[in-house]
């Protein structure tokens, strides 16, 4: 998990910043972070749509001019041609429906993430394709004497 926000720090975006890696036996396939296309114009310079327009976080994800992380990750695995069919996918947060959505169809078994991100159509759809989704928690702090 630690590479997945090391990978977050890539992010362009203005609101928040995610990152994604995609694994399979132990060996990183692809990365994603979430921000704008390739060759497109950052939110930094043209100012966030969304909070332009008002969209609360969860809503709407069709309004926003960036990617997010998963989607980044499996967009890379396919430009490279990468199979990711049976990959585990790690994440700082949650995903959402639309990346649940392309999680499920690209053949990723298992996620784990950092952080909740409320989107209860999301846990029910990866719950039915029986994908293994993990909270991560990180282990405790060893004590020095």
């Amino acid at each position: 998990m630690d590479i997945t926000h090391l990978v977050a720090t890539r992010s362009s975006c203005m609101r928040r910043q995610v990152g994604a890696l995609l694994v399979k036996d132990r060996n990183i396939l692809a990365t994603g972070y979430n921000g704008v296309p390739s060759g497109i114009t950052h939110c930094e310079a043209t100012g966030c749509l969304r909070a332009k327009l008002g969209v609360p976080s969860g809503e709407r994800h069709e309004l926003c001019r960036g990617l997010h992380a998963e989607q980044n990750a499996i967009i890379q695995a396919a430009k490279h041609g990468t199979t990711i069919n049976g990959a585990t996918l790690y994440c700082t947060t949650m995903p959402c429906i639309i990346c649940t959505k392309m999680i499920i169809n690209a053949g990723i078994k298992t996620v784990i993430y950092g952080e909740g991100y409320t989107d209860e159509l999301a846990r029910e759809m990866i719950a039915e394709a029986a994908i293994e989704v993990i909270q991560f928690s990180p282990p405790p702090a060893e004590q020095t004497l």
